[in-house]
């Protein structure tokens, strides 16, 4: 790379996943400072978004037959961006919230308590699909495994007692 390289400007607008990840990692290197607030880390993804929107031309229709399905699990441009980029939001043991990037095995309570949303809003907000884990799933495993090895699910009604049943 040389000077150049870097004083071009680029010939056409950012795609939106580098926007969102260009400001998610800004964000989160300054989430690591010690001396930030939550309402800072906040303020500072919206301005980065606000200032990124503006800069980028109109948004262009993809091609016919071009990857139109990951375009369409991109956050609308009035979503927040996410605090995390989305393909570090889950790892094996934690589930990371996209709204302020904390880790944790579970985001269903998180959600509800901190930032008022359901599941489905959350979902929604992102533009995640439904198949993306709000569970850690090392933890979903362990749970199942748990469930398995002391029999649950495995009741079965043809071998049931008749005298607990109601035939009389």
């Amino acid at each position: 790379m040389n000077a150049t390289d870097i004083d071009a400007a680029p010939e056409g607008p950012l795609p939106r996943t580098a926007v969102v990840e260009a400001v998610s990692r800004v964000v989160a290197a300054f989430a690591t400072r010690a001396d930030t607030t939550q309402d800072e880390i906040v303020s500072l993804a919206q301005r980065l978004s606000d200032v990124f929107v503006s800069l980028s031309p109109a948004p262009v229709a993809p091609p016919a037959g071009t990857a139109a399905q990951d375009l369409a699990t991109l956050p609308a441009a009035d979503s927040p961006a996410p605090a995390v980029p989305l393909d570090q939001a889950v790892t094996g043991d934690k589930v990371y919230c996209l709204c302020c990037g904390r880790g944790f095995t579970m985001l269903k309570r998180h959600l509800k308590a901190e930032h008022g949303l359901t599941e489905e809003e959350y979902r929604t907000l992102f533009g995640l699909p439904e198949d993306m884990p709000l569970v850690a799933p090392n933890y979903s495993e362990r749970k199942a495994a748990y469930a398995k090895r002391v029999g649950l699910g495995k009741y079965q009604r043809d071998q049931a007692d008749p005298s607990v049943s109601g035939a009389d």
